[in-house]
Order: structure tokens, then sequence, then C-alpha cells
């Protein structure tokens, strides 16, 4: 190609992928010559062309903008094709689930989501606490960010685990960027490189990045949909594989859903403490129980400082906010060193206005609402799916948090059903993303924190076709919910 197809080309490109948009100007003809190096007389070529092309257009004394064409082929920035990542024979998990949080972006039914209804959030409130307190935050410096936090903000966490039947000494806690840092942190602080970490199968496929990422070994253990995580099992790992830590979910795990019961969670802390094994307590869920008394933390029933309980806001309040914190029990001093060399503070606006809101407003009220809604929609979705899925399909039931554990039957696989879902604009969660090898390629994860609409309703009916079409077998009569 000549010079000034080469430039021609790169323009259409970007025009093609909504860098520039229609009615946007481009680079002026003198802006083009500097940038790309080109003469006046090859960027004029150009420009013609694409003008010949039909893809921009001269306005006098303004420039070159791109021309308006009829919306049915207007285009945006697009994600990797789900389709043929997903029937790939190497699952990236990463650009897996990049690729189904930008198709929510751009419209899919938001099944596979991980995060809640943003419109279950006290955005307005927190907006209006944010715009007061800006002034102040602009006038504290840096310093006044540094671990272990906002002194309101970690008083304001000591008083919530005290009202849920946790009291905590408030020089544990040390806020950080979400519940995500949290957990990194703690892995970090108990473990290192090569080190062994047993964790619950399936489990959130964000700790098994993670733990790879810092080049340890995961060891997964079964779990039981109702009871939680197999305990002899795991005191079997610890003795023979050498197992470092344990990293687990007892209420509401993602992805199944189940809460253990206080028996099994103190029957755990006190089999890690024999060991002196240290458990990571991914507890994010906890104020989105369904029954009628908070759930018990793994926290309550440690006396050696052996749980490293993490928590966040992000599920209750806020995910924009991104504020978590940890209570690392001895592991303290290193936790709160690895949060200064890694990230050096948290934001102190988002850490006051949650403070502020915890102080001043109804966060019981507004979690009461929560729970409401999502034991509904909880009963609602798990009825949606026997009635419009193949037979031989299974749900879990959920004891709290917004998730759906769907075992499809044998034929159907996950990765398969995802991609013709995206392909009608739904997303869904595929099991093969919560394990390292093949054991729930026939499950899917749905989110059911949206209100039940027609257009719900009707994703749901999609996916049963579909699940019924890759099983082979006519879905299920449909039947009142």
């Amino acid at each position: 190609m000549k010079l000034y197809e080469t430039l021609a080309a790169g323009i259409a490109g970007q025009i093609a992928q909504g860098v520039i948009r229609e009615g946007e100007k481009i680079p002026s003809v003198r802006q083009t010559s500097q940038h790309h190096n080109l003469s006046v007389s090859t960027v004029i070529r150009a420009f013609l062309l694409l003008e010949s092309q039909g893809l921009i257009e001269s306005r006098p004394q303004s420039g070159y903008f791109v021309r308006r064409r009829p919306a049915a082929h207007a285009t945006t920035i697009a994600p990797a094709a789900p389709a043929d990542m997903a029937r790939g024979d190497n699952l990236d998990t990463s650009e897996f689930v990049l690729t189904t949080l930008r198709s929510i972006n751009q419209g899919s039914v938001p099944l596979g989501s991980p995060y809640p209804d943003p419109a279950m959030f006290p955005w307005a409130k927190l907006n209006q606490y944010a715009n007061s307190l800006a002034r102040r935050v602009a006038q504290m410096g840096i310093t006044a960010d540094l671990p272990p936090g906002n002194p309101e903000l970690i008083r304001q966490i000591a008083r919530r685990h005290l009202e849920n039947g946790l009291p905590v000494d408030a020089n544990e806690i040390i806020v950080t960027t979400g519940a995500t840092e949290a957990l990194n942190l703690c892995l970090q602080a108990v473990a290192a490189p090569g080190a062994t970490i047993a964790v619950e199968s399936p489990t959130y496929y964000a700790l098994l990045q993670a733990i790879e990422r810092m080049n340890m070994r995961v060891l997964e253990i079964a779990t039981d949909p109702v009871e939680g995580i197999q305990l002899d099992a795991l005191e079997r790992a610890i003795v023979e594989q050498g197992v470092a830590a344990c990293i687990v979910m007892p209420n509401f795990q993602n992805p199944l859903g189940f809460q253990m019961s206080d028996e099994r969670k103190r029957a755990m802390v006190e089999m890690l403490t024999r060991h002196e094994v240290p458990v990571i307590e991914n507890d994010v869920y906890h104020e989105l129980y369904y029954g009628d008394v908070h759930p018990t933390s793994l926290k309550n029933y440690d006396t050696r400082g052996l749980v490293l309980h993490c928590n966040s806001f992000s599920k209750t309040l806020s995910p924009a906010n991104r504020i978590g914190w940890a209570l690392p029990g001895r592991y303290k001093a290193q936790v709160e060193k690895l949060k200064f060399l890694n990230t050096l503070n948290t934001p102190a606006l988002p850490q006051l206005a949650i403070a502020e809101y915890l102080k001043n407003d109804g966060y019981d009220y507004h979690l009461r609402k929560v729970r409401k809604a999502y034991t509904q929609q909880a009963s609602i979705m798990a009825s949606a799916v026997r009635r419009f899925f193949p037979a031989g399909t299974g749900v879990s039931t959920p004891a709290g948090g917004y998730l759906l554990w769907v075992t499809l039957p044998p034929e159907v696989r996950a990765l398969e059903l995802y991609a013709r879902a995206q392909e009608r604009g739904i997303s869904v969660g595929a099991g093969n993303i919560f394990a390292t090898g093949d054991a729930f390629q026939h499950c899917i994860r749905l989110n059911y924190s949206y209100p039940w609409t027609a257009e719900v309703e009707g994703a749901v009916r999609t996916l049963g076709l579909l699940a019924g079409e890759l099983a082979n077998c006519t879905p299920r009569k449909e039947a009142n919910l």
C-alpha cells in the first residue's frame, strides 16, 4: 500500500471501531502530518480517499468530520468475540470475565454479572456526603489516608461488628481498596511463592487468579452445596500435602450460596488451630442473609489470631467506592506493611462518605429492603429455572447473597451455552471459571439481584431452550410459577 492508503486505512479502522465517532472532528491536516511524519500532500490524498469512500466530510473553515450514517450502521468499540473464545481449547479466565462484563455494559441481560443490581444502592445519599466532604478531604493531605485507615470509618466498622455479635479490637482493622485487596494482602502475609493454598471447589474465580498470580499452588477441596468444605478432606490435605493456608467463604458462598452451620465453623477453626494453619475468611455477603438472624463468622471462634477476616461494603452500599477491610489477627503488622508497600493508602473521600452514612442514615433499614428483594427474587429465579430448563437440571438453595448455582444435564457444556447465550444478548457465568479443571463444565451461575421483568424472564426462558437443544432433549413442559 502507498503511504496515503496506509494512513487512510488506519483512520477508517478507528472509525469502524468507534474510536472516532460519527459527527466528531478528526485531527487536522497539519496535526496529522506532524503526528505521522508525512507530507501535507500525502495527508490530503488520504483524506480525499476517505471522503470518496463516504467516511468523512469536509466542512468549510472547520475541518474534516466523520460522516453521519444511518443508525443501523453505527458502530462501537466491541470486545473480543465471546463465542470464539468460549469454544477455544484453552480458557483464559481473566479475559473470559472481562468479556462478560463488557457485554453487560453493552446491554446484555446481566445474569452472568458478579455484581448486584446498582439500583439497590443509596447512591444519592453517598454522593451527597462525598460532595459535602470534598473540600475537607482536599485539605487533609496524603498522610491522612495512610494505613490502617480513617479513624471514624474504623470506629463505625467496629460498631457494626459489635451489633452483629462479633466484638473486635478496632486496632486490628485495616481499611483496604475493596475486599479483593484485603484478600490479596492477607494471602501475601500468610504464604510465600510455591506454597500450597487450600480452597473450596467450586470457589470464586478471583481467588484462583490471585493464588496463581502469586506463584502459589491451588489445592481444591471438595465442597458440599449445603454443609460447605469437607473438613476431613481438608485435614488430610494439611497433614499429607503441607497446606500453608486456606481460603473459604462460609457465609453464602460464591457460587454455591450455602451457609456453614455454627457447629462446622467452630469445628473448622478448632481443627486449623490444632495444625497452626491460618484461614482467610471471605465474608463479603455477610449482611445479605435471608433469615431473621445474622450468621456468625469464623472470626467468632478464633482464639489464636489465625482467622484473617476480609469484608467490604461493595455488595451492600457501593461497589464504586471500593472500600473493604481486613481483621488479620496475629498477621496485622504484616498486612498493614503490605498495604503501605502495595498501594500506600485508601482514598479518604469514599472512606469518609461511608462513615457518615453508617453514622447518620438507616443502614439496617436499607439492608432489610435489599434482603427482602433478594429473598423473593431467589425463589422466582429458582422456580423459573425448574420451569424452563430441561429435565435433569438442579438448582442450589442459597441462604443469602444473590447468586444461583445451576447444574445442567451432563450433555450440556456451559461454555457452549455461554457462547450461544451471548449471541442472543444474554450473559451467564460458566462453571468452568470456578475451578482449575473441568469438574463444573456442566454448571452455570445466575445473578438474580435484578428485578424480575419480562426481559429477565425471557432471558431465562431462552437459556432453558438453548440448554434443551444442547441436551438433545425437549425442555420441561411449562407450568405456572
